[in-house]
């Protein structure tokens, strides 16, 4: 949407400097008549560009647009090679092959072109081509007229018989023809080898253009690995550059190339620094006729660019290396409520997230059942139903084959019309509900939310359950959408504890009025300390602190609830939940070894102080100078618990017998092949800094 706007605003700002303009001559039209053609062919031919003070700081411009999806190229070898064959490409449609080809064979010249421009003071824009001091246009004209005297008579009056000579016979009797005859094909045969290889050259050109070039280096292991690749298609970008160069003077306007640079941050960090790469080097230049705009996402291209190997010296970072090649970082701000809200709205109602894209017309309205039906034109599919069938009931599952395995199940679309305008209407409505600050500035988890609950409030109909309220069926898709590790883990909790209770005997009916922040916040020390084992899943939530204030104030939602939820929750991964299950049924073979050497449990030992710390080894029968150095550094349960074991033991100086004893007793059984927490954290982050992903360590 912003690139679009960036596109419109552009074209807008060049179609007023044109208007404004009022000096003669004016810019040529964009689109070249047949005159226009032609006289830009004359010019390629017999003309060169004169650089002066005039042409150089002209005001009307001209912006041609490069669309580069990186994604569409992601399985090339050489990412920023298929950039240049795109530019080439796009360059080859808005100017015409022929010109390009033309401008190859006739204009470039790689010595020449290779330097900067130099500035003439003279009021002329082009300066003919010379041979000594004759324009080549007059030597060509020159000897198209004496090919026509010689060509002229020869046809009217034809070569002197020589037939009668016998064979045999000398040719010095006949020499006064023979020169005749020889002056004859060199007045015509050298100007027409002349033009068929020049016109065998532009066929040349016409057929194996930039690109294919390209690509014909790519698989010459001799260029790529010796000769260097990045000089050869570095040639080629110069040669683009002059082109457009000499098109600024015929059209009389500047004239810039905006490569916009999508997706990215979708591809892999190798691939990413090659097109980094190629943007400083390939378009770089002081002159440059190019601009490149980068639209990616910041935190993800510097996370990528910090994973490519040998792209990053010692010292250096992935913000230095972008520093380098970005000049203007522009960061579009967070969305609004406001803007989120009409952006979920326009998607709902079937349009795109820009809001002058696409309208809904009335024929695609009627296509989906009518205005009263919320399912929008972006929908992977659409409920057809036929208004004959009585109550307008579509059975889901197919009434043949056996009744007693599969029962038909009925779906009211009345009722499920109206909980999903509803739902829809609590999140972009901000006079009923506060959801539209919870909801992602990304369109595409717009579109999950709102796939994700039509789907759930069918699954609710479907099964016959008692539908909640509208906003709480928003509210918890919003939940799963924005926190799925979070939640993963409330609902591993719930059901490792009501496991618990029923292995003990004391199985009884859960405590579902206890609310999910209760939950959680319960077992946040436990999602703290194994929080280095899944990181990568924390990382998919949003803000934690949005977290809080959403189950702790205003949606409120309890385990009974979740209990209903899960029946119909479709947009959970629960490859995450299986994770935190492996990782938590792990620790509690810990929790059984501390049961079994009476050992205490972490949340015991984190909430001790010093003086707890020494009780404990009293009964332990320590020695007192172990007391005392506990009491001089101030051990704590937290500092035995996140602190590196080796240097707590290297502080306390215990024997190996005691520091085992000491160990199995405040930190349990750790099998001896395991790292420890503590080192395992520090060499993963910082030394030092441990995450805690609710925000509260009690």
């Amino acid at each position: 949407m912003v690139l679009k706007n960036i596109e419109v605003h552009m074209n807008q700002e060049a179609k007023r400097r044109e208007d404004k303009c009022t000096k003669e001559p004016k810019p040529r039209s964009i689109t070249p008549s047949v005159s226009d053609l032609l006289s830009l062919i004359f010019r390629l031919l017999f003309y060169r560009p004169v650089w002066t003070e005039q042409n150089q700081n002209m005001k009307n411009i001209r912006y041609l647009f490069v669309r580069f999806s990186a994604w569409h190229f992601a399985g090339s070898d050489l990412l920023w090679a298929a950039l240049v064959m795109q530019l080439c490409k796009a360059l080859q449609n808005s100017f015409g092959k022929l010109q390009l080809g033309l401008f190859r064979i006739a204009q470039h010249d790689e010595e020449k072109d290779a330097g900067k421009k130099k500035i003439e003071d003279i009021p002329k824009n082009w300066r003919s081509k010379k041979l000594g001091c004759i324009p080549i246009w007059a030597l060509i004209l020159m000897g198209f007229i004496g090919s026509l005297l010689i060509l002229v008579p020869l046809i009217i009056l034809g070569f002197p018989d020589l037939k009668n000579h016998k064979e045999g016979e000398k040719v010095e009797s006949s020499s006064g023809y023979g020169v005749l005859e020889g002056f004859a094909i060199a007045a015509l045969g050298v100007p027409a080898v002349g033009a068929l290889r020049f016109i065998l050259l532009l066929l040349k050109n016409l057929i194996f253009n930039q690109d294919l070039k390209i690509r014909q280096r790519l698989d010459n292991k001799k260029v790529s690995q010796q000769l260097g690749l990045m000089h050869e298609v570095r040639k080629e970008m110069r040669l683009l550059c002059c082109f457009i160069y000499f098109m600024e003077i015929f059209e009389r306007r500047r004239i810039r190339v905006v490569l916009e640079i999508t997706n990215l941050d979708r591809c892999t960090p190798k691939k990413i620094v090659g097109v980094l790469d190629a943007i400083n080097i390939l378009l770089s230049d002081e002159e440059s006729p190019f601009i490149s705009v980068l639209a990616v996402d910041p935190e993800v291209l510097v996370r990528q660019v910090q994973q490519a190997e040998d792209c990053l010296s010692k010292r250096d970072s992935a913000y230095d290396f972008l520093d380098r090649i970005i000049t203007l970082p522009f960061t579009v701000p967070p969305l609004s409520d406001a803007s989120k809200s009409s952006i979920f709205e326009n998607i709902v109602r079937g349009q795109s997230e820009n809001p002058e894209d696409i309208r809904l017309k009335d024929a695609a309205a009627s296509a989906l059942g009518g205005p009263e039906t919320s399912f929008s034109v972006e929908d992977e599919y659409s409920v057809k139903y036929s208004e004959t069938k009585e109550d307008q009931v579509i059975p889901l599952i197919s009434k043949k084959g056996n009744f007693e395995t599969f029962a038909a199940a009925e779906l009211n679309l009345n009722e499920v019309d109206r909980l999903i305008e509803s739902a829809f209407s609590c999140i972009f409505s901000r006079d009923k509900s506060k959801l539209q600050s919870y909801i992602s500035g990304d369109t595409m988890s717009m579109r999950r939310v709102i796939n994700s609950i039509r789907v759930t409030i069918m699954i609710i109909e479907t099964q016959k359950l008692e539908p909640p309220p509208p906003e709480k069926i928003a509210a918890w898709v919003v939940l799963v959408d924005r926190w799925p590790c979070r939640l993963s883990w409330i609902i591993q909790c719930v059901e490792d504890d009501q496991q618990s209770d029923e292995i003990d005997g004391t199985f009884c009916a859960a405590d579902n009025t206890k609310t999910l922040w209760e939950v959680f916040n319960y077992n946040s020390l436990e999602l703290c300390i194994i929080g280095y084992e899944v990181e990568n899943f924390l990382e998919s939530d949003g803000d934690p602190e949005l977290f809080e204030i959403f189950l702790r104030k205003d949606f409120k939602f309890t385990v009974g609830e979740l209990e209903m939820f899960k029946l119909c929750t479709v947009n959970l991964n629960y490859s995450m939940k299986n994770e935190l299950a492996r990782v938590r049924g792990s620790r509690r073979l810990n929790k059984a070894g501390r049961n079994a050497f009476q050992s205490l449990s972490s949340r015991t030992v984190m909430n001790m102080k010093a003086e707890d710390i020494c009780q404990e080894l009293t009964k332990l029968s320590f020695p007192e100078k172990y007391l005392e150095t506990v009491r001089k550094n101030f051990i704590d349960g937290r500092t035995i618990l996140f602190g590196d074991p080796k240097d707590l033991r290297q502080v306390l100086q215990m024997t190996l017998g005691e520091w085992t004893t000491f160990k199995i007793h405040f930190l349990g059984v750790t099998p001896p092949s395991r790292p420890s927490l503590a080192k395992t954290r520090q060499d993963t982050t910082n030394p030092g800094v441990v995450i805690c992903p609710s925000g509260h360590g009690q």
